[in-house]
């Protein structure tokens, strides 16, 4: 019992700390919780096994229009069915700068594979990435390169300016560029019980 007490203290002061921003964490090499590629070193393996701990799904089967609401302060996910509460995500949202923008939504678009239009890596012709973690807005396009976006799973749409919910690495901070990361069988039940038209609110 001590020893788990302990566990859990230690992902809350990894959760709770002052983090610097580290480019690692936005990288498109960097992998979505579960894939198993990119950089893990173990501080960041107890923060997804902490998000792991406190993400549940409880909705198959279960009747009820379904809605969602996000906790900026809380770093979390709820889903309703209903009045019942059915899954809790752990959740990374936007860091400073790329703040989530609270408000009511409504899911507008699915896609399940889904790739950015506005952030992701230049790559050369063989696919080799030439210069990482790149805005078109801002960073000047290589010669010779072209633009890849970053990989956004269970991609739903809330905002015509690029706000949505998808599967994404979570290093226990908010982190994103204004997207609500989840993990990956969090997405991926939030995708499946969330049709669009379904409504989520984002609270400070």
């Amino acid at each position: 019992m001590k020893s788990l007490c302990y566990l859990l203290a230690s992902g809350i002061v990894l959760l709770s700390g002052c983090v610097s921003y580290d480019p690692r964490l936005n990288s498109t090499q960097t992998p979505y919780l579960g894939s198993g590629e990119g950089f893990i070193n173990h501080e960041l393996q107890n923060q997804i096994n902490y998000a792991e701990s406190i993400s549940y799904w409880d909705g198959d089967g279960v009747p009820g229009e379904p809605r969602i609401i996000v906790s900026i302060s809380r770093q979390r996910a709820y889903f309703y069915k209903g009045d019942k509460l059915v899954g809790v995500s752990a959740i990374s949202t936007g860091r400073d700068g790329f703040d989530t923008p609270p408000g009511k939504y409504s899911i507008i678009e699915k896609k399940e594979k889904y790739r950015s239009n506005l952030y992701g890596n230049y790559v050369d012709a063989e696919g080799r990435v030439v210069k990482a973690g790149i805005g078109i807005k801002i960073d000047p396009q290589p010669p010779g390169t072209r633009f890849e976006g970053a990989p956004m799973p269970y991609w739903m749409r809330l905002t015509r300016g690029g706000v949505g919910l998808h599967a994404g690495f979570l290093p226990g901070v908010p982190d994103s560029r204004g997207c609500i990361r989840l993990p990956e069988r969090m997405a991926k039940a939030f995708f499946a019980n969330a049709p669009i038209g379904t409504p989520v609110e984002i609270l400070p």
